[in-house]
């Protein structure tokens, strides 16, 4: 007899089927080959941030005795044994995978190289290396009656080396047993020199420099093995919110005790001695969270050695200039182009640079009052923190709420936080209990008719090097319902008001949810009423089961639903009677697909929103999030397009399928169509108004 099938997939299996297609790009020949190394290194990042916080949140549950199915029908203990086969099964692929683009690049004059198999002259000039840069920082950590074993570091790698005393017999006494920390702060590559004439690029790995040497650190003593290893410890925070009397300095806090969460997982190389294997397991207490690699641990460096090869341009994507718009065209002011319309800016095929100068032009205009904005994460040299702390300087009320709980960017947003203050700005450290997620830049500007408010809403944040490798809309406004709402939603989040009946916006915690679930239930009435119904939703994660039974619903009254979910997806389309009419797809390509857009037919009325929100429970009940409609007719028709394209893809798009299972869409006669390609020609020719009608 068939086993019936569940009516939702499970939340953290649908993210190692994410990761898995990932995987695919990093297999996909049609791919440049350094860009392969580039998907490799996503692969293992992806899983360390996955290790770190949901498979170890799993790990807790079991700890703390907890047996209860989730409403995808797993129990910790059953979704622990379940995780830990399809992780080890795709960590054995992505090996096999490693091996065969370390043979390739091989082929295009460029080795990763063991130190046997290097000249004389290279061989000396690594020596060297070791000698006056690596020996002076490495320390060798003995483990015995007077020494405990060390603290060993989440995600750093270390070497567990075994060892005698010289001349000492070997039969019936245990070896010696110390541990190196490979030091995070030297690069884990090592570019080695080559004649100036010659085309070969070589490279070592830090590890095997140390082991090469190992002998240096341990005069007296015997090595008998080394064995590279590294930990995984549970690295999500548990904060006191409600009773910590200064959130910054509570996280703060936190983030030192990050450092002691419970092991989760070990990875150590196949061959490793059997005796380090014992030591290791015993003294980080860890039996099932084992991995044994077939290879160099922590394929990250597979991203940083990408970059370190000279030339070879044919095997990188080719350079794209994102596009200026064309609304702005350089000779014109930011807020007079507002002023006149809405723009809307698609990222990266077009520039962030009309945002960066949206806030210079705010900070140097006299006649702006206020800036305020929402920071959630942002690169390293920001030209936006620049800009806010020259108009604080300049006397202008600046306000900026620093979300600090922004996971793994802590203490990024500390620094930033305590710049932005020291220059003069207003820091909201966000609310307690809630994560501050929309993307908002409000201005404020004296005009000859009285205050005038100018916005960008934004599905992505405030970070220019994200802004060149993620696609994202922002919406710059001057409507006076959207810059209400937006003056509005500042004050709750920084003084005491009471949430307002918002005029534009919906806002999380409180309506987000409620306003999606009556707008999917306006597009019930009218299929029930035997007219066209349509839904179409672009997001990164879809996985609230109050979501997904709406689209459920929607589904068995005839709406025809379409589904753009990059990442985890715990609906399953395709169940008889239940969503026979919802199709998912996900696009992985060149660019990271990180925007939120919704769009509703309402009986040929359409409706297109952009949001900062997945459809998930920790977006739609736990954070500030925000759903905003776009007014101008033109932005719809170029949003619907933009939708439309994705939905066409047939070259990087996988269709998800009843058993959970995402496939390649078939191409069979078509011809190929690349949405992110085609993005890049919809930027290029949307001055022209018949592309987008």
């Amino acid at each position: 007899m068939t086993k019936q099938l569940s009516a939702y997939l499970n939340r953290d299996l649908s993210w190692v089927e994410f990761n898995r297609r990932v995987l695919q790009e990093a297999q996909d020949q049609r791919n440049p080959l350094l860009e392969r190394a580039k998907f490799l290194s996503i692969v293992s990042s992806n899983l360390d941030e996955f290790m770190s916080v949901r498979v170890a949140g799993v790990h807790e549950q079991i700890r703390a005795g907890l047996t209860k199915m989730d409403f995808t029908g797993y129990s910790p203990s059953g979704l622990w044994k379940r995780l830990q086969k399809r992780t080890k099964d795709m960590v054995t692929e992505q090996y096999r995978t490693y091996r065969e683009i370390v043979k390739c690049l091989s082929k295009e004059g460029i080795f990763i190289r063991e130190y046997s198999e290097l000249t004389i002259t290279a061989q000396r000039a690594i020596a060297d290396y070791y000698n006056e840069i690596v020996f002076p920082v490495i320390t060798p950590m003995a483990v015995d009656q007077s020494r405990p074993f060390p603290h060993v570091h989440t995600k750093e790698l270390y070497l567990a080396v075994t060892l005698r005393m010289e001349g000492e017999e070997e039969e019936g006494c245990e070896p010696l047993f110390a541990i190196i920390q490979i030091p995070s702060i030297l690069p884990r590559c090592f570019a080695i020199p080559s004649r100036s004439n010659s085309k070969k690029q070589e490279f070592i790995l830090l590890e095997d420099i140390i082991t090469t040497f190992i002998d240096s650190l341990f005069t007296g003593y015997e090595v008998e093995s080394v064995s590279p290893f590294r930990l995984t410890r549970n690295s999500d925070l548990s904060l006191d919110e409600e009773g910590a009397e200064d959130l910054l300095e509570e996280i703060e806090k936190e983030l030192r005790r990050r450092k002691w969460g419970n092991p989760v997982r070990l990875e150590v190389e196949c061959d490793i001695d059997a005796y380090a294997l014992k030591v290791l397991k015993e003294e980080l207490e860890i039996e099932e969270g084992l991995y044994m690699i077939d290879g160099p641990l922590d394929l990250s460096f597979m991203m940083k050695l990408s970059s370190m090869v000279n030339g070879h341009d044919q095997l990188r994507y080719k350079k794209f200039d994102p596009i200026y718009p064309f609304e702005f065209d350089e000779d014109k002011d930011i807020m007079s182009v507002i002023a006149e319309r809405d723009v809307l800016l698609h990222h990266p095929f077009e520039s962030f640079e009309p945002v960066n100068e949206f806030v210079w032009q705010a900070a140097k205009d006299p006649d702006v009052l206020a800036i305020k904005m929402t920071m959630y994460r942002v690169s390293g040299q920001s030209s936006l923190v620049k800009a806010l702390e020259y108009a604080a300087a300049a006397g202008k009320q600046v306000t900026v709420i620093v979300e600090l709980k922004a996971r793994f960017d802590e203490e990024n947003n500390i620094a930033w936080a305590k710049q932005l203050e020291k220059a003069g700005c207003h820091v909201v450290y966000g609310l307690v209990g809630l994560k501050i997620h929309a993307k908002l830049l409000l201005v404020v500007r004296r005009e000859k008719h009285g205050l005038k408010r100018y916005v960008h809403v934004g599905t992505g944040n405030y970070n220019e090097s994200t802004a060149k490798l993620y696609t994202d809309i922002g919406l710059m406004t001057s409507n006076d319902v959207i810059g209400s709402d937006t003056s509005a939603l500042f004050n709750e989040i920084t003084g005491y008001s009471v949430p307002r009946d918002w005029e534009a916006f919906a806002v999380a915690p409180a309506g987000l949810k409620a306003r999606l679930l009556k707008l999917i239930d306006r597009e019930i009435e009218h299929a029930r009423a035997g007219k066209e119904a349509k839904i179409i939703a672009k997001m990164n994660s879809l996985s609230n089961q109050e979501m997904i039974d709406k689209l459920y619903e929607a589904s068995r009254a005839g709406v025809h639903i379409d589904l753009i979910v990059r990442g985890v997806c715990c609906l399953r389309p395709g169940l008889p009677s239940i969503s026979e009419n919802i199709r998912v797809i996900s696009i992985v390509d060149r660019y990271l697909e990180h925007s939120r857009i919704v769009y509703f037919y309402n009986d040929g009325e359409e409706e297109v929103y952009l949001s900062s929100a997945d459809w998930m429970t920790r977006n739609l009940e736990k954070r500030v999030e925000l759903l905003c409609p776009v007014f101008d007719s033109e932005l719809k028709n170029l949003l619907i397009v933009i939708l439309q394209l994705n939905l066409a893809d047939n070259v990087k798009a996988r269709v998800l399928g009843v058993n959970g299972q995402y496939e390649r869409v078939a191409i069979d006669e078509a011809i190929p169509y690349r949405s992110q390609f085609e993005s890049q020609q919809v930027e290029r020719w949307k001055g022209r108004k018949e592309y987008v009608q």
